[in-house]
């Protein structure tokens, strides 16, 4: 039987007027990994600080057992400023100690990248006070890791990781014997690393066994039964079970709840988005052009981000834009909409991009845009519009908004100086959606957002009728929003990956591997002036006709949603059925040959 490391009994903490946890009682065991969710606010933080010692309890009585080693990430670190990263993740140890070390060698490059932590000036020996806070965040996480502990206990661990980092967060994680409790927002890590789920609501922790999937369920099964004022929450569950039942990626562990009831439960829930109808809602509202990239070079200072890029976004495109840190993907969200901006006057280093005219473009940047600290929320999302038509016919008010976005009747009227940073979040987005964009360009709009704000999200753009952009370290919310993802690799390109994010991942393993290997071989490796010319007018080339494989993968997908639509809609028509079929098969295998065409060149230019 698991040992028991720490208890919780009848623990309660109030803030203000305020019981954030009311009687809790909980355990953690040897082995256990707990995903700690909840309301922001709702006191997730709150409970895993009394939980590791460092926050008292009101009442009530924390025990842990004798000899517990714990290692704990705030999201305040406590490193020294003046001190280099060598000094605080690796000490005193000597080069050849640490570099012998398999462990620490696996979390410097799963953390940095690799054992010289390329993007940090003096790697190693980088001073830590002038750092950004993401910086400092994942050092601080890279010194909790290599030490050896009984419990680890992590809030908001992928805040500042990107999509390869936190893959390997939760692979590292699962192979580690000590036991975790950890806060996050990131619905697919927790599907990969939880074996054990705490709700925080009300004052009170509910338990679920298995990870997100599974609670999500359980979730969906409690509210089904319980009283209707609750049908709201239980029809936004139901509609992400069916999303997860239906349509997500396999996920490390299989769900544990009962497969029939769940379908049973899910039964009458409609699949998350129409995109036939949406394409054809967005086509009415944008016309052919939103916007054309034509041969466009994008720098920040003298780096060169992206070179000769050609990419059409049609309207009802949902692309997601993945990449690794500093690779342009915000750079070229930024050209679109200074584009945009200027009506076409600021255009990239070189090329052109092209703004359809009916295009009304909003941009939601990493940057909380500031307010004025005494208006209320309520005032500053009715300082956009009134009434807001989200497609599909529906039409709210600005109220009604706010209260889907968490913002109750009596948070409406607080000073936007008072709110949280997660607050001021939701109130950008809202205050985005307010003015009716055609076009929605999305910078990490996960960012301080619970898993509530997050559905409630989700489930407004599923009717939204437009075309969509998204960076997002949120590989969840990629799969969930999206229907293609887009990949910046650090060579200058763009390229669609047909198989998404799995994908991004192995092409990026093979980089690496790749890299690590010619290292050694760096001053034999100089090709003749003439071999190495002929070498980049081939990848280039490569690039080329990739791209032009990319484009036409594009149309087929929107041909392809059109058939099924025009099949739909002549299901007694055998005649014109068997027509639309052959066309779609057709379809079908053009798409398979130009994907495994699309793999082999991407081989060539990488």
């Amino acid at each position: 039987m698991a040992a028991n490391l720490v208890n919780l009994e009848a623990v309660g903490k109030v803030y203000g007027t305020r019981a954030l946890l009311d009687g809790v009682s909980l355990g953690v065991s040897e082995g256990d990994r707990i995903g700690v969710v909840g309301r922001n606010g709702d006191g997730k933080t709150t409970l895993i600080r009394i939980l590791a010692k460092l926050e008292s309890a009101d009442d009530g009585r924390v025990t842990h057992a004798g000899g517990l080693r714990s290692g704990v990430l705030t999201q305040h670190d406590s490193l020294d400023p003046a001190a280099t990263v060598r000094h605080e993740v690796i000490g005193d140890m000597a080069d050849h100690e640490w570099a012998g070390d398999a462990k620490i060698r696996d979390v410097l490059t799963g953390l940095f990248g690799g054992l010289d932590l390329p993007g940090f000036e003096h790697g190693l020996d980088t001073v830590i006070g002038p750092l950004s806070g993401g910086e400092r965040r994942r050092i601080a996480l890279a010194k909790l890791l290599i030490d050896d502990q009984d419990l680890v206990v992590l809030d908001e661990p992928t805040n500042h990781l990107d999509v390869e980092g936190i893959a390997w967060l939760s692979k590292h994680l699962r192979s580690r014997r000590s036991a975790l409790v950890v806060v996050t927002h990131d619905r697919w890590f927790l599907d990969q690393v939880a074996t054990r789920m705490w709700d925080v609501q009300g004052g009170a922790v509910h338990e679920y066994e298995g990870g997100y999937s599974d609670y999500v369920f359980a979730r969906a099964e409690r509210e089904r039964i319980a009283s209707t004022e609750e049908s709201k929450r239980q029809n936004l569950m139901r509609k992400e079970l069916a999303w997860l039942r239906r349509g997500a990626p396999a996920r490390t562990s299989k769900p544990r709840y009962r497969i029939e009831a769940a379908n049973e439960l899910i039964a009458d829930v409609p699949p998350p988005r129409d995109t036939a109808e949406l394409m054809k809602f967005a086509n009415s509202r944008l016309g052919k052009t939103v916007f054309d990239l034509e041969d466009v070079t994008v720098q920040a200072g003298p780096k060169t981000l992206l070179e000769n890029l050609t990419w059409h976004l049609g309207p009802g495109d949902r692309v997601g834009l993945v990449g690794v840190n500093g690779s342009g993907k915000t750079s070229l969200l930024r050209a679109m909409t200074e584009a945009h901006r200027t009506s076409g006057e600021v255009q990239p280093a070189s090329g052109r991009v092209v703004v359809g005219k009916t295009v009304k473009l909003a941009y939601l940047s990493q940057e909380v845009a500031e307010l004025h600290p005494k208006w209320r929320v309520l005032e500053a999302v009715e300082s956009v519009r009134q009434r807001v038509d989200l497609g599909k016919g529906r039409e709210m008010s600005a109220s009604q908004l706010c209260e889907k976005f968490g913002f109750t009747k009596e948070k409406q009227w607080t000073p936007v100086g008072d709110l949280s940073g997660g607050e001021r979040r939701r109130l950008q987005i809202l205050r985005l959606l307010m003015d009716e964009p055609n076009v929605l360009f999305m910078d990490e709009p996960t960012n301080d957002l619970d898993i509530e704000t997050l559905t409630q999200l989700e489930d407004l753009l599923d009717g939204w009728p437009g075309s969509l952009v998204v960076i997002s370290h949120d590989r969840f919310f990629i799969e969930r929003t999206t229907d293609k993802v887009m990949a910046l690799l650090g060579d200058a390109a763009l390229r669609m990956l047909p198989r998404g994010l799995d994908e991004y991942l192995e092409r990026r393993q093979r980089v690496l591997a790749a890299q690590a290997a010619a290292a050694p071989a760096a001053p034999r490796a100089s090709a003749a002036p003439a071999e190495a010319k002929q070498t980049s007018g081939e990848t280039r080339a490569a690039k080329k006709e990739l791209q032009r494989i990319e484009r036409r993968l594009s149309r087929i997908v929107d041909n392809e949603a059109k058939l099924h639509t025009q099949i739909a809609d002549n299901s007694t028509d055998f005649a014109l059925v068997a027509k639309l079929d052959t066309e779609l098969r057709d379809l079908l295998s053009e798409r398979d040959g130009l994907e495994m065409q699309w793999l082999e060149l991407a081989e060539d230019a990488s």
